[in-house]
């Protein structure tokens, strides 16, 4: 067999098992993966660099599959390429328990970079990576030998059409990221028909426009035209390129150029057309050995050779260099235990802003962890992440650790999703709270792929003021916490939000979400330590308890106020300061009685924000569940009555 004919065979067996699992599975979407089966071929046998016995190898080149609803053939790919993907999960495709679900997933299956599927979050994500391997490198002297390789992704026309691709395609162009490889299956189709019913737009012109290298293969079965294609990409030396190939939607179907092959199974008889069509005369999910061997002489033994040799080198580096090795180590595994040394003392007059006690504590934390980076969406003002004498991470100073992402909030949070996904730095995004519903299905993403997000949401309530109910969030929050594997923390003081600043770095696998007042916040008896258990006692009750109340941020203060208050009126109440649900709904039953310390029935909620969630800890919640409105914080504050006496009265007819 010549090489035009095993490269055919190969390419046939990938489009072939690609049909046979997606028929067993009687769900998939065959229309992509049958027509971009020679884009991932030339990929894997010629380009991509990577090592199936240790997939997160880190100097890998990275993949990110954006149109994730092709994840057949991404999953035949790996069980092809070598990977502990087998024809039995081939076989369990999109089944209960299968390590091959119907959208491809981080850490679930080996081999996959980035979970994906909500269609241009693999963008981004690719974006991220590209600049944590830009960063990773210079962030080192010898940073070259450490993290040298390439991000691809594969996207289609639904990617391009979600708002989120553009802010990653103007993000990567300004950040010159060369070493970014975007393909785009151009099979002009989607779900609903012809492309032309909802995109018309010159892709070409908007991707140069963006500083981007755009190059075109006109056959998408022309391996040796992307093959070209790919290498000139290889050669750019300021511009990330995008690769449009033409393909054909459904390949060898009797349905192909057609949305009927989109997301359905062919069944047995279209499938078996098909492979006559290309013809592959083997059995179902039977791949000749040829195939597995002509893969194992390309990308296996590419990826060996190279993990081998990446390994003496940097073996070698690590004995002559122990002290960047040591922090080489501890960047890889987002270790910063050695960082946080004591507890940070503070005076009782010693009142911020928690935003400006974040500022404060981030531009200590950025001076100790010299992995740590990030930045806010053109606010860096406002949510007080500015560092001082910090250097732009630019492509002329890309040691720099500080990120303008600009007005891109969707994007900034994708983007840093990916970052975590490379790995070797830890980061950091923000904005106000308002905007994180531009940022909620990035977000769910990190809290679904279990990577350690922070976010700092400032401007946490209706203390806004002025901006009015635009930027006043109410809801907002709720939805935060509605998000499993998600913690979100609002304390209320400095010591509670350097304790959560540590808490979030610490975290290994939980997103977290730091919520940040605007207006300053004086210095209670808040408990560093005690924040990790999500709420505490942070007032106890003078002789018997009557009622608890129960408060978050800015509240926490107005409920000590209202404390001594309701005392001097023979009330005798506690305050516990609950910065965090997350944790809290984490200790033990005995915890966390103890620290409630009376019935449900007496329990009070103080939060300047909805009303909905808190019913499962109090049975009074004193919460806004309408909008806000425009006006100076304290006119706006009394106008929604959150004042000590309005707590006082709050508490007086409850406990009625």
């Amino acid at each position: 067999m010549n090489e035009k004919e095993l490269q055919q065979l190969s390419i046939s067996a990938i489009r072939a098992t690609v049909i046979d699992t997606i028929n067993k599975a009687k769900s998939g979407h065959p229309g992509m993966a049958l027509g971009s089966a020679p884009i991932m071929y030339t990929l894997f046998t010629r380009h991509l660099i990577a090592d199936p016995k240790d997939p997160l190898w880190f100097n890998r080149d990275r993949f990110v599959l954006s149109a994730g609803h092709a994840s057949s053939l991404l999953y035949v790919m790996l069980h092809i390429a070598g990977y502990k993907v087998s024809i039995d999960d081939l076989k369990a495709f999109r089944q209960l328990g299968s390590l091959t679900p119907g959208h491809p997933e981080f850490r679930h299956t080996a081999g996959v970079d980035a979970t994906s599927g909500p269609l241009g979050q693999g963008i981004a994500q690719a974006v991220g990576m590209a600049m944590a391997e830009r960063a990773v490198k210079a962030q080192y002297p010898q940073g070259k030998l450490l993290c040298n390789h390439y991000t691809y992704a594969l996207c289609g026309d639904g990617c391009l059409q979600e708002g989120i691709s553009q802010e990653a395609i103007s993000l990567a162009g300004h950040q010159k990221l060369n070493k970014l490889i975007l393909f785009y299956d151009a099979n002009n189709i989607t779900l609903d028909g012809k492309l032309d019913l909802s995109f018309s737009e010159n892709v070409k012109l908007r991707f140069k426009a963006s500083e981007w290298n755009v190059l075109e293969v006109n056959d998408g079965n022309d391996v040796e035209a992307i093959d070209k294609a790919i290498n000139k990409a290889k050669s750019s030396k300021s511009k990330p390129t995008l690769i449009i190939v033409h393909t054909i939607i459904g390949y060898g179907s009797a349905k192909q150029g057609t949305n009927k092959v989109h997301g359905s199974p062919l069944g047995d008889e279209d499938g078996a057309n098909a492979k006559a069509f290309y013809g592959y005369k083997f059995g179902q999910f039977e791949v000749p050995e040829e195939v597995y061997n002509h893969f194992k002489n390309t990308f296996i033994k590419r990826g060996e050779e190279a993990h081998k040799a990446y390994d003496k080198e940097v073996n070698a580096w690590k004995e002559s260099h122990k002290g960047a090795a040591k922090r080489f180590e501890r960047a890889l595994a987002g270790d910063v235990s050695a960082y946080f040394t004591k507890e940070p003392k503070f005076a009782e007059d010693d009142a911020l802003a928690s935003r400006n006690a974040s500022g404060k504590c981030l531009n200590e934390l950025y001076n100790k962890i010299p992995f740590l980076m990030g930045g806010s969406a053109d606010v860096a003002g406002s949510v007080m992440t500015k560092i001082d004498g910090g250097i732009n991470f630019e492509p002329k100073t890309a040691k720099g650790r500080n990120i303008n992402w600009g007005i891109r909030e969707f994007a900034m949070a994708s983007a840093q999703n990916g970052m975590l996904l490379h790995g070797g730095v830890k980061t950091y995004v923000g904005c106000f709270l308002v905007f994180a519903d531009y940022m909620k299905a990035a977000i769910r993403m990190a809290a679904l792929s279990r990577l350690p997000a922070i976010y700092l949401f400032s401007h946490d309530s209706i203390a806004v003021g002025e901006d009015g109910p635009t930027h006043q969030p109410i809801e907002t929050l709720a939805m935060l916490r509605s998000i499993p594997n998600f913690n979100v923390i609002r304390p209320c003081d400095s010591r509670e939000t350097y304790a959560a600043w540590k808490r979030a770095l610490e975290s290994k696998e939980t997103p977290t979400a730091l919520i940040l007042s605007r207006q300053n916040l004086p210095i209670l008896g808040s408990k560093y330590k005690e924040v990790s258990k999500g709420a505490y006692i942070i007032s106890k009750e003078k002789d018997h308890l009557d009622a608890t109340l129960i408060a978050t941020g800015s509240e926490v203060g107005l409920a000590v106020e209202a404390q001594q208050e309701l005392l001097a009126k023979g009330i005798d109440v506690r305050v516990v300061s609950m910065p965090s649900w997350y944790d809290f709904d984490s200790q033990s039953e005995e915890y966390k009685q103890g620290v409630m310390g009376i019935c449900r029935c007496k329990r009070f909620a103080i939060e300047m924000l909805s009303t909905f969630g808190w019913h499962k800890y109090a049975a009074h919640v004193m919460g806004i569940d309408t909008f806000g409105t425009s006006a100076p914080a304290k006119a706006a504050i009394a106008s929604f009555h959150f004042l000590k006496e309005d707590v006082v009265k709050f508490v007086e007819e409850g406990l009625k």
